[in-house]
């Protein structure tokens, strides 16, 4: 799952002083957490009798491909844009409570997303099967706890810009069921209008679903 991209001209592209400055951050990656209501799409999904989990994988990396800043690397020192991003997911083993990383290709329809990531996660017998690729959305559910916070391990590689994707434990209120979503991108790519422009997206898409 290589992709195909593009080569950004940054002596010409507008985003290159933003870039620059946030690339050489100490840590160039930022965080935002937010909830989103998931009244109409659990019902649904529940009455497909899919996977919560995998549909949700689905349904964000679709929102983030949408968004352009989402879309841009780093590769060999240079600036990429890539056509699209494809995706990887934890996925618990219950009986060793283990989790294993599943790359799994973008597909153009959700059911049929999710019928091939449970066919390729539980075919995966190793947890890792090799350095997360360049044009990946990194996905968690932790479905244990309803947080407010979210905070992730920092390999030290500044120009690892790949986004993290995570999301919560649901619960009601009223007659919502909200849950909470992160994201963790950098900076040099992703600023908060893009955040907002995602989870503006996210939402109508679990609403329309």
């Amino acid at each position: 799952m290589s992709g195909s991209y593009k080569i950004v001209d940054e002596s010409d592209w507008e985003r290159a002083r933003h870039c620059r400055i946030f690339r050489n951050c100490t840590e160039p990656m930022f965080c935002v957490t937010f909830e989103i209501n998931i009244t109409n799409f659990l019902e649904k999904i529940r009455k497909r009798k899919l996977s919560f989990t995998l549909a949700m994988v689905y349904a964000v990396c679709r929102c983030a491909n949408s968004i352009e800043n989402f879309r841009y690397r780093f590769l060999n020192g240079k600036v990429v844009l890539y056509d699209k991003i494809n995706t990887s997911f934890t996925y618990l083993n219950k009986e060793t409570e283990l989790f294993k990383v599943v790359s799994v290709p973008l597909t153009d329809s959700l059911e049929e997303y999710v019928r091939l990531a449970e066919k390729t996660a539980d075919e995966q017998r190793e947890y890792f099967t090799a350095p997360p690729a360049n044009n990946i959305f990194q996905c968690s559910a932790i479905p244990w706890v309803t947080y407010t916070h979210i905070s992730h391990t920092n390999s030290g590689n500044k120009e690892n810009s790949s986004p993290l994707f995570d999301w919560g434990k649901y619960y009601k209120n009223g007659d919502r069921i909200l849950m909470p979503v992160s994201v963790q991108a950098h900076h040099s790519f992703v600023d908060g209008i893009h955040i907002g422009k995602f989870a503006d997206c996210l939402q109508n898409f679990l609403n329309e679903f």
